[in-house]
This record gives C-alpha cells, structure tokens and sequence, in this order.
C-alpha cells in the first residue's frame, strides 16, 4: 500500500506575507488561509530569492539559487538543460504530477513557454487571464469559450495590458465575475485532477492562479465587501529616500518600471486605500476558491492524506516607500512571502514559527517527505524536522540571501545582493557607492537607511563581508557530484 502523502502546493504570484488574518491583518478576510494556520506550521520570516517571477519560479522548483541556476531574469528564452525540476523528481520517485495556471520558468509572451522534462503528465497552463495566445494554448480561455463566454465582452480595462507608460492607480475595471475568473478556472481543474486519484500512487499537484498580481482585477462583488476607507495607507516617511538608492526616488516620483506605473507623489490616500482594497480583494476571492478545494479533499477522505503548502514567489509593493508593484527592492514588503504547510497528524498544528526560511528549501522539503533522495547538488534546507517538531521551532538558518541581476528590463540596471540575519539587512549595489543597511529591530519598517551614516562604518563593513561570504558559500555548485572523495 502507497504511504507516501499527496502534495497539494499552492502558489500565489506577487502575495505579500502580511496578508492573512490570522497572522495579523486585521483588515482582510481569509477564513480558510486561516483554516490553514490552524492546521499546521505558519512560516512568519520566509525571503524569496529573487523578487521577479521567472528567477523566483527557477530556484524554488529546483532547490538551488538564481545564480546558480543561470535564471535570474524574467524573459529567458530557455531554462538550463541542467537543472532537474522538484516534480520531475517526484514523477521519477512514483509520482504523478499536475500543474495548473502558470509554470514562467521561460518567456510565455505570446508563445507557449518551452517546457523541460518537469514532470507533469497534467498541465492545464494558462500564464495569465487575457487573450495573448494562438487558440488552445491558453487553457483558461478555451474554459470560457466552452462556457460561451467572451472575454473581450466580459472583462473591460480601459488600457492596454501590459501597460507601456504610466499605467493609472487605481485603474477602474470590469474584472470578470467570480464563477469566471482565472482563479476559479485553477481551482475547478484542481479538483478535476484530484477527482482522478485511484490510490494507487501519490500525487503532487501545482496550482499557480495569476492573482493577485496586477492589474489588480478582482470581481466586483469581492470590492463590495471592503470599505476603502478602512484599508491601511501604505508606508511612508518624510524624506526617507533622502539616503537610498537613486531608482528607489525615480520609481517615487516618476513611476515604477521606469515609468509603467504613474508615479504615487499625485496619488491621494483614497486612491492608495482603493489600490489596497483590490489586492485584499483578489486574495479573499483566492481564499474562498482555496476553501472549495480543501472542501473537496475532506468530502473524499483526502485532507489527512495529503500535505498542503501554501507560498507565493514573491511580494508587493503596494506603495510602500512610495513604489508600487515589484523591481530590484529589498524591502520585506516584496521579498518576504507567506509559507504554510499543514498536514494534519503528522506535523504541528497551529504553530508559528520565526526562523529564517527560504523559498529554496521547499524543494528538499518535497522529497524528504516523499521519501525520496535529496540530491546533493540542492543547496535549500529540509523544512521536515521544524514540522514535525523535532527541532526548535524558531531557528532553521542563520541568514536568507536574495538577489536581483537586471532581473527584468522593465526597470533600472540594478545589480544587487541581500542578506538578512534576523536583525540587520544588507542589501550591496554592485558597482554603486550606495548601499542598503537597515536594523529591523529598532527599525521594522525599514525607513532609516544607516549606509554612510556616522557610527555605523564598523557594522556597515561587517555585514558587507558576511554578506559576499554567503552569497559565494551558499552558491557552491555540486551539481556535477563527487566519486572519489580527494
């Protein structure tokens, strides 16, 4: 009889960590994200390892950093031929796998994004709810049009997506209702997948819904039940980006991605809690849609069979600092992401932990629970022991890394690295005099940049070695494997 458990991996794209009620968040509804809590182990201080999709995507599902993986931008055109995706590694070890929504391991514009071995014998792919493709690629739209639904009649955006120059905050749109919407399309396909299981070996399923990531497009029925006057500001002090690198003002006071987004120095505060009010939209919409599938797993007897992990790739901005959507930041509000992963009777229920955790070592998580080999060329960390709780809850490393190389041109030429030790940020601009330097103990929302500044030169040299050691130590490659041991 198979033992190995099923493998339910949620994953987000642009969800920020502060956004479930029960870690916090007091102006979101997320009842079943909250479920989630309760049943398992909240990760409350995950990174990311680059803050753009395809980078972010490329290390996670294969345990190793961008670096390493050669993918570091968004719009490559091919994914190394080296690296061995988590779930090819599960279908080899007897799994069978499925993907839904988007895989952004390689360019998807207006192609099929070129697919490696990965594993999946299920793969409903659909890289964003619009009409960008030849028919049949996009499997989201052929859901509608076997619906007889018309998405050009049904979803109204007073501009072009993508946006080419100072897309407007907010912008009204006529997103397409509940029943219709991306994210229910992922979650029905979900449950077709599962609806096959047989027993007679374990699943692992990815689901990857475009929300909540711009255009910000929730129905407007999910609008409705938020007050935009009760949704918090963005943060924001006076003259804080006095000391901070040149494309943290530029995106201020022009726009972010060079000029994509309009600027937030005309944005009114409304404005800034209307934006707020439809990002918390589209994720309680995600969280009602979670909550049909986690239905469905307990109506079949398959909730204490199978483990589910819930993450996304990486945050957003919100207007924080002044900047919205994502770019070469190192701000918490964009690198560090909710992780939870709940399997009832068999790890921890309703534990919240504080150690450093990245989005790497999901991949070694993976197998380790499968049973299956780590290879030795992974550089991520098992997340098992903390979850059964055979180790400290509260320490699993010393420190988190993040880069971003150029990661997409839609942004500044930024080349830079960031470490976090659970109190400082270091975050080194290669080839700038500026700098990042940031004390989130007396410091949590990262204003005060103490680059430079008088009585910190011994720190600020400090953590500029330990950050250059850690970005080299915990880059080593292994991935041609060692025979004799000299």
């Amino acid at each position: 009889m198979n033992t190995a458990p099923n493998i339910l991996w949620i994953c987000t794209d642009q969800q920020r960590y502060d956004t479930i009620a029960a870690l916090g968040n007091s102006h979101i509804h997320t009842p079943n994200l909250d479920r989630l809590v309760r049943e398992g182990v909240s990760f409350n201080r995950t990174y990311c390892q680059n803050p753009i999709c395809s980078p972010s995507r490329g290390s996670f599902m294969t345990g190793r950093y961008p670096r390493t993986t050669r993918s570091f931008i968004n719009g490559n055109d091919t994914f190394s031929k080296d690296e061995t995706l988590v779930t090819k590694l599960l279908a080899d070890g007897g799994y069978h796998c499925g993907l839904v929504g988007k895989l952004h391991l390689t360019s998807h514009y207006r192609r099929m994004e070129e697919r490696l071995e990965d594993g999946f014998c299920y793969f409903e792919w659909s890289p964003q709810p619009c009409d960008d493709w030849a028919p049949g690629l996009n499997r989201y739209m052929e859901w509608l049009k076997a619906k007889g639904v018309d998405w050009h009649k049904e979803y109204v955006m007073p501009c072009e997506w993508p946006p080419r120059n100072g897309y407007k905050l907010p912008e009204r749109i006529k997103g397409m209702e509940e029943q219709y919407h991306q994210t229910t399309w992922c979650m029905e396909k979900a449950m077709d997948f599962i609806s096959g299981y047989d027993g007679t070996q374990p699943w692992c399923l990815c689901i990857n819904p475009f929300d909540p990531h711009p255009p910000f497009d929730p129905p407007d029925s999910y609008k409705e039940r938020l007050n935009i006057q009760d949704m918090p500001l963005p943060l924001w002090k006076e003259g804080e980006l006095d000391n901070k690198p040149f494309a943290h003002k530029d995106c201020y006071l022009h726009g972010s991605q060079k000029g994509m987004v309009r600027d937030t120095v005309g944005m009114t505060d409304v404005e800034k809690q209307e934006v707020t009010r439809d990002y918390y939209a589209e994720i309680e919409l995600m969280d009602t849609q979670i909550g049909r599938v986690l239905d469905f797993l307990d109506e079949r007897g398959l909730r204490e069979k199978t483990v589910v992990v819930f993450m996304s790739d990486h945050g957003e901005m919100l207007g924080d600092h002044g900047i919205y959507w994502k770019g070469g930041y190192f701000y918490d509000s964009l690198i560090r992401v909710p992780l939870i992963i709940s399997w009832p009777g068999h790890f921890l229920q309703n534990v919240v932990s504080n150690a450093l955790v990245e989005l790497v070592d999901i991949a070694p998580t993976l197998l380790e629970l499968a049973g299956l080999p780590v290879p030795q060329y992974m550089q991520g960390k098992s997340l098992l022991p903390l979850l059964k709780g055979e180790v400290a809850k509260d320490f699993h490393k010393e420190r988190v890394y993040t880069e971003f190389y150029f990661s997409t041109v839609l942004m500044h030429q930024i080349y830079a690295t960031m470490m976090f030790d659970g109190r400082y940020k270091i975050v080194v601009h290669h080839g700038e005099e500026i700098g990042e330097l940031y004390d989130l103990q007396e410091d949590p929302k990262e204003f005060d940049n103490l680059w430079n500044r008088p009585g910190y030169e011994q720190l600020q040299n400090r953590k500029i070695k330990e950050c250059f050691d850690h970005t080299i130590l915990c880059n080593i490659d292994r991935v041609l494997g060692r025979r004799f041991n000299y």
